[in-house]
């Protein structure tokens, strides 16, 4: 097992050597453009992402905002970072902890502090690591680490991540409108109040959290 999650590792990341120009964002936006595939496609590109560090979740949060709109885009944003989170979670929780362990490696404190503070945190604790200005891909498979379950995992991921992705896709569906010269309330007013209400949302919901963590 340990073979295989090394050979997943280093399979991913010659791909992303080889294909490293074609997943800028720009060249996603290009090539998803008038795809009938375009959504399957942006999915698919969002999990290699999660494996590999790149692009970062919320460039493509506002891509998908820019290519499919304010409520496509969320949702499928939304998809493809939890499919993506739930890859790298798997892939060190099922296959091998050993080839990610942090104990003793430098540079990595802030994972292992992480690890000590999901213990017993559940999917709140999960929430709020993920509303915390850190690396998505390596919470990811520091997430793995933990004795957290599958379930808390996914629920956690969903509420932490949506309050961000919600405001980078809004940001990207305005832009995009801007662009054509769509200035009216649902094109242009209507992602832009949506993006402010999620800003709100990542402050408050830390503080609605904690205080449900300690009940």
């Amino acid at each position: 097992m340990s073979l295989l999650a090394a050979a997943i590792v280093i399979g991913v990341a010659a791909l992303v050597h080889a294909y490293w120009i074609e997943l800028q964002p720009q060249h996603i936006e290009a090539l998803l453009s008038d795809n009938p595939w375009a959504p399957a496609i942006f999915v698919a590109a969002h999990i290699l992402a999660s494996l590999a560090f790149f692009p970062p979740r919320l460039a493509l949060a506002v891509l998908a905002g820019i290519l499919f709109g304010l409520w496509a885009g969320t949702l499928l944003a939304m998809l493809g970072a939890v499919l993506g989170a739930v890859a790298c979670f798997a892939l060190v929780r099922y296959l091998h902890r050993g080839v990610f362990a942090l104990e003793g490696k430098r540079g990595l404190a802030w994972l292992d502090l992480i690890k000590k503070r999901l213990e017993d945190g559940g999917w709140r604790g999960v929430a709020l690591v993920r509303l915390m200005p850190v690396p998505g891909t390596p919470a990811n498979y520091a997430f793995g680490l933990t004795q957290i379950s599958f379930a808390d995992y996914v629920w956690g991921t969903l509420v932490g991540i949506l309050p961000t992705t919600v405001f980078c896709v809004s940001a990207g569906t305005a832009s995009a409108q801007a662009l054509t010269g769509a200035f009216g309330f649902t094109d242009l007013l209507e992602p832009i109040l949506i993006g402010i209400v999620a800003v709100a949302a990542s402050f408050a919901l830390p503080k609605l959290l904690r205080y449900l963590r300690k009940r």
